[in-house]
């Protein structure tokens, strides 16, 4: 069995869990199983694209498939092996999930990185994986050639959509070398734990990790997505998300599943802006979407009656990377018809936790619950369970009900010690070994987990464990806030005080009166010791290309203010 299947008729969580077995196969093809076996039906389509420029295209899995042909044959012509790497730098394009299908398909690993990475980037990923072909555009030539004679391993770039300026000679045109390519191609045959995807993770401290995944981690997201978009696939769904496809939120929350499926999405090449986000849902009838919590507060914020503009008929919508709150929550099941399922995973064992509207009722500003096929725990320091409603690290045992569970990564490329230190009590390979998230959460007696932030995140005021999450949320329910974000800041009384940094709405100024009104808010809703002590104005906050706020980033920069001032 390929793919799985959950009762849409349940309505208990517990039996639904307690019910589900995985059954991988022995042999499996991410390839296969997303466009292969949907390729007979000619009618069947797999993408509706369109650019932000305008241009349009439609694709069956007829197509997808003839073209990933060719370009199989053309890597395989180049000298890519099966398990060599092959970097693929593009944004939400049909050529990137061609690619995408052709690398599988030839047996070889798919090095999705984003179109955003500047040189030195490129340049630590291409060495550090040896990255031995390229697909790219012209804006990925141009910073490549940046850094071409010191990509030691790398033999063949091929350029979509023509080189620009910096090719030359050591580049090949798509068109071309597709137009000359065969449309047949055997599809090697590859095991369930055969390496697929090679992802880097964001690299919150020191250089970014390759997480090596397998052809089997498809199938371990399958619950979660099903669950997730209450009991995907329905007649008349229609998917779409903005999520670059060169990371796992993009890769295995949105296309490949959906196309495992054998469904049609939509792919966007453009900058987000929550107009067009609408219009877009309107025009394509999307049924399903996964918004980043900050795609979701800027829609709100930027059309906060949705229905007297467009006319949408959303199914389901999916959350995650960060907490959505009690505000977005509660404006999309008002406005839109619709309960946000929020989901927690991360590249290395994605689509732990979430909600399932469907079955269970959610909890503004919880997790959910663990997904079927999942076996989670809030552990300790020392890798042991907490009392319920206490805060522990989210781990998840690598089996679940005496069966190995998919979803984790084979390793750590070219890092055993990142390996084994992302495991409590054994390793990657032993049944009863929990794999560490590095996420703080607790528990409370339903079962349902509660986000509690990043382990480096949380931090301690005047003997309080504080999380950054709760006051965020609180601050976006003030009308002059267009984003927040908390650190703790270093304080010679107290040892660490609240600070948030606040992006206003347009028209409104960030000045002291402001900063006073904001920190009575927080007093009125949280607790004394939540309100923040500094309230910076920022024009933007600095974020990950998957969404997330980079609180990091943020400390660093508070940390120079304070050495300045001192």
């Amino acid at each position: 069995m390929t793919d799985v299947t959950l009762d849409s008729r349940a309505r208990d969580w517990r039996a639904l869990w307690q019910n589900f077995r995985w059954q991988v196969p022995a042999r499996y093809n991410i390839a296969n199983a997303c466009c292969g076996r949907w390729a007979g039906d000619r009618g069947r389509f797999a993408l509706y694209w369109e650019s932000e420029a305008g241009e349009t295209s439609a694709w069956t899995f007829h197509d997808i498939r003839q073209a990933a042909n060719r370009l199989s044959n053309v890597l395989q012509a180049k000298g890519v092996q099966r398990g060599d790497r092959v970097a693929i730098i593009l944004p939400q394009r049909p050529e990137t999930a061609i690619a995408h299908m052709a690398c599988y398909q030839l047996g070889a690993v798919a090095v999705p990185i984003s179109h955003l990475f500047g040189p030195d980037a490129l340049d630590y990923r291409f060495n550090h994986a040896g990255i031995v072909a390229a697909v790219t555009d012209a804006a990925g030539i141009e910073k490549l050639a940046a850094v071409r004679d010191a990509l030691g391993t790398l033999r063949t770039v091929i350029a979509v959509g023509g080189a620009g300026e910096a090719g030359g000679a050591w580049v090949e045109d798509w068109t071309a070398v597709l137009g000359k390519a065969s449309t047949r191609f055997t599809p090697v045959d590859t095991a369930a734990d055969d390496p697929a995807v090679l992802i880097y993770t964001s690299g919150t401290t020191g250089n970014p990790k390759g997480a090596l995944m397998a052809h089997r981690t498809l199938i371990g997201n399958l619950t979660g997505f099903v669950c997730s978009h209450d009991f995907y696939p329905q007649q008349g769904d229609m998917f779409w998300s903005p999520a670059d496809w060169a990371w796992t939120g993009g890769l295995f929350d949105a296309l490949l599943p959906t196309w495992a499926y054998g469904q049609p999405l939509l792919g966007y090449q453009g900058r987000f802006d929550p107009e067009r986000a609408f219009w877009l849902i309107e025009k394509y009838a999307i049924r399903n979407a996964f918004l980043f919590p900050t795609a979701l507060k800027m829609m709100m914020k930027a059309v906060p009656e949705p229905a007297a503009r467009y006319d949408i008929g959303l199914r389901t919508i999916m959350s995650g990377g960060e907490s959505v709150g009690e505000t977005v929550f509660n404006w999309a099941r008002e406005t839109l018809g619709v309960s946000i399922n929020e989901i927690f995973g991360q590249t290395e064992m994605n689509y732990l936790v979430g909600g399932c509207a469907a079955v269970y009722d959610a909890k503004s500003g919880a997790m959910g619950r663990p997904y079927p096929g999942h076996d989670v725990a809030i552990l300790d320091d020392a890798g042991q369970p907490v009392a319920a409603g206490e805060v522990g690290e989210v781990c998840v045992r690598r089996s679940c009900q005496g069966v190995m569970s998919p979803i984790f990564l084979l390793e750590y490329w070219q890092n055993p010690q990142a390996t084994a230190d992302k495991f409590f009590h054994g390793t990657v390979n032993d049944p009863d070994a929990w794999g560490r998230t590095g996420d703080l959460a607790r528990q409370d007696g339903d079962g349902v987990l509660w986000y509690q932030g990043r382990a480096d995140d949380v931090f301690k005021s005047a003997g309080y464990r504080i999380g950054p999450g709760e006051i965020e949320n609180c601050l976006l329910k003030h009308p002059a806030v267009a984003n927040a974000a908390v650190i703790g800041s270093p304080d010679a009384t107290r040892g660490t005080v609240v600070k948030a940094y606040i992006v206003t709405q347009p028209g409104r100024t960030g000045d002291a009166a402001l900063e006073a009104e904001l920190q009575q808010h927080v007093r009125q809703y949280l607790a004394p010791y939540e309100y923040p002590k500094i309230i910076e104005f920022i024009d933007s906050l600095p974020m990950t290309t998957t969404g997330k706020v980079q609180r990091r980033l943020l400390r660093l920069r508070d940390d120079e203010q304070r050495a300045k001032g001192a």
